[in-house]
C-alpha cells in the first residue's frame, strides 16, 4: 500500500500541467485580421513577411508580453501611404488591441458601423489626417475604455452625439477640422484634459461643461458663449430691431469723412515717396533707407518680414567723417582687424559700400555690405552696449581670436562712443531658421543627412567655444544664428555678444523660446544654459516647428513641452517634420537625435549633458546612420528589395519599441 501523502501526486501534477500556458500562442485569428486589412487597403503595400506564422515581428505590430495570450495589443501604421476604405471586419479578431494608430494616411470613406465593436480593450485611437467621411459610428461611442481619441483633419459629418458621455475615461478628444454640424452636447467627462472642435460647422452656445476651455478650441464655427462672444451680443428681437435706418445727415457725414480720410492717406503717401527718393539718392550705407530684408544671409535676424527700415547714415555721422586712413575726427580710432589676412579695407571703404538690411536681432541690426573692390561682408551694428571701452575691446579680442571651421569668423571691429560695429564673413545661404521656416515651395526638402550634418557641425563649434574656458558660453543659440555656406556647412554666429549688452535689452519672444528656465539676465548665461538652447534647436531641426510659433495645440505650449507630451502619449513619426518621413531607414537615428534634444532641455541644469557629450553623441548617431545606410544598400543589392523599418514608442511604457520587416 502506498503512503497516503503520495496519493494526490498524479492528479495534482495533471492539474498544474493544465494551468501552464501553451508554448506557442495561437495568433492565427489576429494574423488573419491583419492580412485582411493588408489586402483591402491600397497605396503603398505593407512589407510584412507573411511566411512567418507570427505577426509580432511585422512592421508596426506589437504583441502582448504575456505568453498565455500573446495577442496583438498595438497596431501603429502612421504615415505609411495607405489609402482606400477600411473593411467591415478589419479588426474583428484583434480583441486585445489597446492602441490603434492609422494617422497621416489617405484612408477614405465612412467608417463601417460595427468596425470597433469587438475592440473592448482599446484605449488609444488615432485616425487624424486622413480622408474619412460620414458620421462617427456608434460602435466607437461604446468603447468605454477609450482614453485618447483623435479624429481631427478628416471629413466626418453629422452631429456630435451625446453618447460621447459614455466614454467616462476619455482624456483627449480632438474633433477639429471636420464637417460636423449642429450644436455641441453638454459633455460631462471628468477626465477630459484636451478638447478641440474648432473649424467645423457647429452652431449654438458652448455648453456650460465646456466654458472653461480656451477660445481656440471653438474657433471656425458659429458658436457663442463661454470663452467666445456672448450669445446676446448683436442679436435683435422681432418686435423691435436694434438697427434703425440711417438719416440723410448721417449718410452725408459718413461720405464726407471717407473722402477726407482718403485725401489724408494720399498726402501721407506722397510725402513718404518724396522722402524715399531723397534717401535713395545718397551713396553707400546712407542709401540703405528702406532696404529690402532677405530671408537669406541673416547674421542677426530671426525671421523675415519684420520692419527693417533703418538708415546707416547715423553710422557715418557718429564716425565723424572718416579720412582715407579710416581714422575718426582725430580720435585715432579705426577698424581693428583679426586673422592672418590683415587689413583689406578701411572704415571709409566700409561706409561707402552699398548696403542691405539683413535683419534685426537680439544685439543689433545686421547689414550685407558690398565694397567697391567686390568684397562682401556682414556688418553688425550693436545696440545698448553696457560695458566700458576697455572691457569691450578685451571681450571682442577674445572673440576675434577664436578660429574654427564651424564658427563665423570676426574679421574686424570699430569702437567709438556712439557706434560699435562688428565685421564678419558673409554667409550666402542664410540661416537655418530661414531654411526651416521660410518658403518651402520650389526647393529640395531638407533631408536627414543635411540636418544631421548641420547638428553635428553646430555642436562641434559650440563645444569648441566651451573648451576655451569654463566661463565662456555663447549666450544666444538659436536657428537664426546658425548660418550656412554654399555646401550647407553650419557656422555658428553671434557668440560672445551676450556679455556686451545691458540686462534690460529687449528680447523678442522668439529668443525666449530658446532660453533656459534659469536664465533671467541675458548677461548671466552659462554653458549649461547653452546646452538647453541647443536642445531646443535640435527639437526644431527634427520637428520643423519654430520654438515660439507655439500654437502647437489648443493650449499653445512651447516646443520642448509639446515634444515631451507627444513622447508621453505615443511616440510616432508625427513628431517629425513631414519632410523627414520619407527617410524611414533612418528612423532609429532620428529618434536618438530627438531624444538627445529632450535630454538637453532638462529642467535642471545638472541633469543636462555637457556640450562635449552632446557633440560625441551626435557623432555616434551620424556614424550609425552611415552604417545603417550602407546596410540598406547591401540589402538592396543582395535581396533586390528595399527593407522597411518602423519605430514607435509605447504610450504606456514610454520605452522604445522597434520592429523591422524581415
Amino acid at each position: 500500500m502506498k503512503p497516503p501523502y503520495l496519493l494526490p501526486t498524479a492528479p495534482l501534477l495533471l492539474l498544474l500541467l493544465s494551468l501552464l500556458p501553451p508554448t506557442t500562442p495561437d495568433l492565427s485569428s489576429d494574423r488573419s485580421s491583419l492580412l485582411l486589412l493588408r489586402s483591402a487597403l491600397g497605396g503603398r503595400a505593407l512589407l510584412w513577411n507573411i511566411s512567418n506564422p507570427t505577426p509580432c515581428l511585422w512592421t508596426g505590430v506589437t504583441c502582448s508580453n504575456s505568453s498565455s495570450s500573446g495577442g496583438v495589443t498595438a497596431l501603429r501604421l502612421p504615415g505609411m501611404g495607405l489609402s482606400g476604405p477600411l473593411p467591415q471586419h478589419a479588426f474583428q479578431n484583434l480583441t486585445q488591441l489597446v492602441t490603434l494608430s492609422l494617422r497621416y494616411n489617405a484612408l477614405s470613406g465612412p467608417l463601417p458601423p460595427s468596425l470597433f465593436s469587438s475592440l473592448s480593450s482599446l484605449r488609444n485611437l488615432y485616425l487624424q489626417r486622413n480622408l474619412f467621411s460620414g458620421p462617427i459610428p456608434s460602435s466607437l461611442l461604446s468603447l468605454l475604455t477609450l482614453v485618447r481619441l483623435d479624429l481631427s483633419y478628416n471629413n466626418f459629418s453629422g452631429p456630435i452625439s451625446p453618447d460621447f458621455n459614455n466614454l467616462t475615461r476619455l482624456g483627449t478628444l480632438f474633433l477639429n477640422n471636420n464637417n460636423l454640424t449642429g450644436s455641441i452636447p453638454n459633455l460631462n467627462l471628468p477626465n477630459l484634459a484636451q478638447f478641440n472642435v474648432s473649424f467645423n460647422h457647429l452652431t449654438g452656445p458652448v455648453p456650460s461643461s465646456l466654458t472653461s476651455r480656451p477660445a481656440s478650441a471653438f474657433l471656425g464655427n458659429s458658436l457663442c458663449g463661454g470663452p467666445l462672444l456672448s450669445c446676446n451680443n448683436g442679436t435683435t428681437s422681432e418686435s423691435g430691431s436694434k438697427s434703425k435706418a440711417l438719416s440723410g445727415g448721417a449718410i452725408a457725414g459718413i461720405v464726407i469723412g471717407c473722402v477726407v480720410g482718403l485725401l489724408m492717406i494720399l498726402v501721407v503717401l506722397f510725402f513718404i515717396c518724396c522722402r524715399r527718393k531723397n534717401v535713395d539718392k545718397k551713396s553707400g550705407f546712407e542709401g540703405v533707407g528702406r532696404a529690402k530684408q532677405r530671408e537669406v544671409g541673416q547674421i542677426a535676424g530671426d525671421k523675415s518680414g519684420e520692419d527693417t527700415t533703418e538708415s546707416m547714415s547715423a553710422v557715418q555721422k557718429s564716425a565723424g567723417g572718416m579720412g582715407s586712413s579710416g581714422r575718426s575726427g582725430g580720435n585715432g580710432k579705426s577698424l581693428v582687424f583679426f586673422g592672418k589676412e590683415g587689413r583689406m579695407f578701411d572704415l571709409e571703404d566700409l561706409l561707402r559700400a552699398s548696403a542691405e538690411v539683413l535683419g534685426k536681432g537680439t544685439f543689433g541690426t545686421a547689414y550685407k555690405a558690398v565694397l567697391e573692390m567686390g568684397l562682401v561682408v556682414a556688418v553688425k551694428r550693436l545696440k545698448e552696449v553696457a560695458v566700458p571701452e576697455k572691457e569691450f575691446r578685451e571681450k571682442v579680442e577674445v572673440v576675434g581670436r577664436m578660429e574654427h571651421e564651424n564658427l563665423v569668423s570676426l574679421r574686424a571691429y570699430y569702437y567709438s562712443r556712439d557706434e560699435k560695429l562688428l565685421v564678419y564673413d558673409y554667409m550666402p545661404m542664410g540661416s537655418l531658421s530661414a531654411l526651416l521656416h521660410g518658403n518651402r515651395s520650389g526647393r529640395t526638402p531638407l533631408n536627414w543627412e543635411t540636418r544631421s550634418a548641420i547638428a553635428l557641425g553646430a555642436s562641434r563649434g559650440i563645444a569648441y567655444l566651451h573648451s576655451q574656458g569654463p566661463s565662456l558660453s555663447h549666450g544666444n543659440i538659436k536657428s537664426s544664428n546658425i548660418l550656412l555656406t554654399k555646401s550647407y556647412e553650419p557656422r555658428v554666429s553671434d557668440f560672445g555678444l551676450a556679455q556686451l549688452v545691458g540686462p534690460n535689452t529687449s528680447t523678442p519672444n522668439r529668443v525666449a523660446g530658446y532660453r533656459a528656465p534659469e536664465v533671467t539676465d541675458t548677461r548671466k548665461v552659462s554653458q549649461k544654459s547653452d546646452v538647453y538652447s541647443f536642445g531646443v534647436l535640435l527639437l526644431e531641426l527634427m520637428t520643423g516647428k519654430a520654438p515660439t510659433h507655439a500654437l502647437l495645440n489648443e493650449e499653445g505650449v512651447d516646443l520642448p513641452r509639446w515634444v515631451q507630451s507627444v513622447v508621453r502619449e505615443e511616440w510616432t513619426v508625427e513628431v517629425f517634420d513631414p519632410e523627414l518621413l520619407r527617410y524611414q531607414s533612418f528612423e532609429e537615428e532620428m529618434v536618438q537625435l530627438l531624444q538627445l534634444g529632450i535630454d538637453c532641455v532638462a529642467q535642471y541644469p545638472d541633469n543636462r549633458p555637457s556640450m562635449a557629450e552632446v557633440h560625441s553623441r551626435i557623432e555616434e548617431i551620424c556614424q550609425s546612420g552611415l552604417q545603417s545606410n550602407q546596410d540598406t544598400l547591401d540589402d538592396i543589392v543582395n535581396d533586390g528589395d528595399e527593407p522597411h523599418h518602423q519605430q514607435d514608442i509605447s504610450p504606456d511604457s514610454g520605452a522604445p519599441h522597434s520592429s523591422a520587416a524581415d
